[in-house]
């Protein structure tokens, strides 16, 4: 009699960074809108960014404290403070958490994310841990550094992405720059702002053809 051991399919483990003054907990309850069928496919950790919030949050009347932020910057978002220490930091979660296949990042953790795959290729970040293999982004921009920007982006991101971009977005047109630069891009459009979207069919359908597709190639 044979016998039939069915492959277990290995989840995309991925680790999830928050938005500016928000918390590990408060994107979990974010994404937790999503169907369960998306959520069973995923193994998502969820980390604090490494500073307490240094001023107001916009979440304040939503979501209750802690607030932590993963790095600062001035009004243009040219400058950046702590932005080294953030990068470590984020190695040290991998290293302790992981191994990790990907990112999933919303807001400033999505600017993040972005950026991750281009600056561990060039070697200033997360040079003691796995080549990053996939992204989930949304509500993302670019970095407006000339010094991150040139090593952040100087090459195309060829890991395979998903993007989640809001019609009313004021980030909208820096997250469809991020899709340019990317080989793979699947991109699921909603009629929201700047937040993490309840999925319809029909972004259900992509984000799960999306992980699929990861885990067929895996």
């Amino acid at each position: 009699m044979e016998i039939i051991r069915e492959k277990t399919v290995k989840k995309p483990r991925l680790l999830c960074l928050h938005g500016f003054r928000t918390s590990a907990e408060i994107l979990k309850k974010q994404i937790n809108k999503w169907p369960q069928s998306v959520l069973d496919k995923l193994d998502l950790v969820f980390v604090d960014a490494p500073f307490p919030s240094q001023g107001k949050s916009d979440v304040e009347a939503i979501f209750d404290p802690p607030y932590y932020e993963w790095f600062q910057f001035n009004k243009e978002f040219t400058e950046y403070t702590n932005f080294d220490e953030c990068l470590h930091y984020i190695e040290d979660c991998m290293i302790k958490h992981g191994p990790f296949d990907g990112l999933l990042g919303f807001s400033q953790g999505a600017i993040l994310s972005a950026a991750l795959p281009g600056l561990q290729e060039k070697g200033v970040a997360l040079t003691k841990v796995a080549k990053v293999k996939l992204l989930i982004i949304i509500g993302g921009a670019m970095f407006n550094s000339a010094s991150v920007a040139e090593k952040a982006y100087s090459s195309p991101i060829t890991c395979p992405s998903l993007h989640f971009i809001g019609e009313t977005d004021f980030l909208r047109q820096y997250s469809m720059e991020i899709t340019e630069s990317c080989v793979e891009p699947v991109v699921v459009h909603h009629p929201k702002g700047h937040t993490i979207p309840r999925l319809d069919d029909k972004s259900v359908e992509i984000v799960m053809n999306f992980i699929d597709k990861i885990q067929k190639d895996a």
